[in-house]
């Protein structure tokens, strides 16, 4: 059985297709690369200066001179090319990447993305975050459902912004979560949790279709 941060990596994986250009942040949303279906063919870009990264398990002998975004070593699948930090931003702020996976300390109701300060905390700065769920043509948020029980999807973000209404899924090891026009829609649950005991670990009122799909527990 996958643990809860393998479990929300694995269901990510499904929402990637074939021909997708691909960011993914440090920490959890690596994981979806482990989890990549064998028949979908995704280019991974690394906002250091890599189209064509080799992320998870295709990393099978890592290179000591190469480091990826979050400062592990990596390799280079065939044909990847590498550019400085202009071309990187330049790739990325003109709508080039398809898909970025990131973590998040709090998603609200509005899709509003706070993921890189927390108020009298020493942190080294948002990175490319700002420029990938801006420019990125879908933006997935990758964590667990609360923080040891404290709301993280919330009516209204508390902590500082990262982006305005950029966030369209949120995965959880509860289930998956839309953001619409209407709001939060549970669109998937895990067996394992009920639907209210979703909504009580969500401060953001959760809409619920009729056609909420059950996810098996993996």
């Amino acid at each position: 059985m996958l643990d809860m941060k393998e479990r929300i990596a694995c269901r990510i994986a499904k929402e990637l297709k074939s021909g997708d250009v691909v960011n993914l942040g440090i920490g959890l949303p690596v994981k979806v690369a482990y989890f990549l279906p064998e028949n979908v063919e995704v280019t991974f870009e690394s906002e250091n200066g890599f189209l064509g990264i080799a992320t998870g398990s295709a990393i099978t002998n890592p290179n000591p001179d190469l480091l990826d975004a979050g400062g592990q070593y990596s390799a280079i699948q065939p044909g990847a090319c590498f550019f400085d930090s202009a071309e990187s931003f330049g790739l990325i702020r003109g709508g080039h990447i398809d898909i970025t996976v990131l973590g998040a300390m709090q998603v609200d109701a509005q899709g509003n993305l706070a993921n890189w300060a927390v108020p009298g905390k020493l942190v080294v700065g948002m990175g490319g975050a700002m420029d990938l769920v801006t420019g990125a043509r879908k933006v997935i948020i990758a964590m667990l459902h609360t923080n040891k029980g404290a709301y993280k999807i919330m009516k209204q973000c508390t902590l500082p912004l990262t982006a305005v209404s950029v966030v369209d899924t949120i995965v959880t090891e509860m289930g998956v979560i839309r953001v619409t026009e209407r709001g939060l829609v549970l669109t998937e649950r895990f067996k394992d949790y009920t639907v209210e005991q979703i909504q009580a670990a969500t401060e953001a009122e959760l809409i619920i279709p009729t056609d909420l799909k059950v996810l098996e527990t993996p």
